[in-house]
């Protein structure tokens, strides 16, 4: 028997984290022990009056600390044991909670990764771009230390290839970063300070929630959809939260797939503006359109320059190189360039410098060329598969490039309890609750298609719609099975 826990509903803190916390205290003392069973999450979530979700990113904190293990079909069970005198210092303990994040792929077919098939990397291309540079006569002055900004000739390159698109201006200036993921922390150390709210859609990509939750941010969640953010619940947040940032994708959103018009990018804009905060645009879709017209970036219509524009080869490249890149105002790159110089000194020269090579060469327009067809092809067997095999009721988006798509699931079905189910049959996705702010969405669920070729993308689809069809109807004839006659 779980002893009597206590929750607090106006605390700051998420009540997944309050009651992920309470169960690590009550396994620190010793009043849980090492192989007790803990209870179903939805007997838990009806003992403490919470959603079964809530519970259920709870157990995924605990499982990710390694202080308990899930087991499908079995429940799940405690690993942490206390520690006796002399024992040293309990680490868990010493460790402040982190928010879940994403779990790793599992084998079989899998929607849960957004990044680029490595079927489609054009090694050949890439190995003589990494010969041209070791042949070079700088090559010795690569592999020296260098600047918290970045390479400088990838600096120059990507600051021309900028203003010819006309998103860099006079003030602006670029730091190259370890993919957009380092940018973003850069920008929450030096914009952020604990208690700042700051706006970003819902639901998001878990490791730019993560990161402001880290720096002490008040997260306001404004819903977004096929059309990106919703941009009458923006303003009111806006005015009602007096925000220090907006982040916002403007392009093919993680995890929605979601596209800003043009005429609502300049509400964007405008409304940053009326609430005197700073606007962070984060481009790393935009390159991966595969039809339709696309509309300027926030940066090229921002007559003032503010915007901050984050950009990344991760996406249509190699993201185990990890090289991204921010324009902004020459004072807020100068920051950025301090706090990236306290934690790694500088990204890696090497990875910089072949991948300019790689553009310069020409090797990268074609390789986009490849990438822009190949995607097309898959996003049109994802959207044929998602038509064809999830059940009646299911919603989900159309978008017109990216990586990612957003289904939600016809009521009752819930996203996450059904993922062990679908990992048994060999397909995984990633539930909802990784992307939620602060709207709860069960039945919502990301796929990342652009890693899997056609004939897989539509073998999972096949699996996970009999996966959910089968559930459905069990749930429907569970709700209209009559009740026993009371005697």
């Amino acid at each position: 028997m779980l002893p009597a826990i206590h929750l607090d509903p106006s605390s700051n803190a998420p009540l997944y984290r309050q009651l992920s916390d309470a169960i690590k205290e009550l396994i620190g003392v010793g009043r849980l022990e090492r192989g007790g069973r803990l209870p179903a999450t939805r007997e838990l979530a009806g003992i403490l009056g919470l959603n079964r979700t809530t519970v259920s990113a709870a157990y995924a904190l605990l499982e990710s600390e390694g202080l308990v293990r899930g087991h499908v079909g079995r429940g799940s069970f405690v690993l942490g044991e206390t520690r006796p005198p002399g024992a040293g210092l309990n680490w868990e303990q010493l460790l402040p909670a982190l928010a879940p994040s994403a779990p790793a792929a599992p084998d079989g077919i899998s929607f849960s990764s957004s990044c680029p098939a490595e079927d489609l990397f054009p090694m050949e291309a890439f190995r003589r771009s990494c010969e041209e540079v070791l042949a070079g006569t700088d090559a010795s002055a690569v592999l020296q230390l260098g600047s918290p900004s970045g390479y400088a000739p990838l600096r120059h390159h990507l600051l021309g290839e900028a203003r010819r698109e006309g998103v860099a201006r006079p003030g602006d200036d670029l730091i190259v970063t370890n993919g957009c993921q380092q940018a973003l922390d850069l920008i929450a150390r030096v914009l952020v300070r604990p208690g700042d709210a700051v706006i970003v859609e819902d639901p998001v990509y878990p490791g730019l929630k993560n990161v402001l939750l880290k720096a002490g941010a008040q997260l306001v969640g404004v819903p977004a959809g096929v059309d990106g953010i919703d941009i009458d619940a923006l303003e009111r947040a806006a005015v009602r939260s007096r925000p220090r940032l907006i982040v916002t994708t403007p392009d093919f959103q993680n995890p929605t797939g979601g596209t800003l018009p043009a005429e609502a990018r300049r509400a964007v804009l405008r409304i940053a503006r009326l609430a005197g905060c700073v606007l962070v645009e984060n481009d790393i879709y935009g390159e991966l359109r595969y039809e339709g017209e696309a509309a300027p970036a926030i940066k090229q219509i921002d007559e003032t320059g503010d915007t901050v524009l984050l950009r990344s080869f991760s996406k249509l490249t190699f993201p185990g190189l990890r090289v991204g890149w921010t324009i902004a105002p020459k004072a807020l790159v100068a920051r950025m360039a301090d706090a990236k110089h306290l934690a790694d000194l500088h990204s890696d020269q090497l990875s910089q410098a072949v991948l300019l090579r790689f553009a310069v060469s020409g090797r990268l327009k074609e390789h986009r060329a490849r990438i822009l067809a190949a995607g097309a092809e898959r996003l049109a067997a994802v959207l044929e598969a998602c038509q064809r095999w999830l059940p009646a009721g299911s919603h989900f988006t159309r978008p017109q490039g990216g990586m990612n798509l957003w289904v939600r699931l016809p009521e009752p079905l819930d996203a996450g309890d059904l993922l062990a189910r679908a990992q048994r049959e060999g397909v995984s996705y990633l539930p909802g609750r990784y992307f939620e702010v602060s709207r709860r969405e069960p039945g919502g669920l990301r796929l990342s298609f652009a890693a899997l070729p056609p004939e897989k993308i539509r073998a999972g689809l096949a699996i996970l719609g009999k996966v959910f069809s089968s559930e459905l109807a069990r749930a429907r004839l569970e709700r209209h099975e009559p009740a026993p006659a009371v005697v």
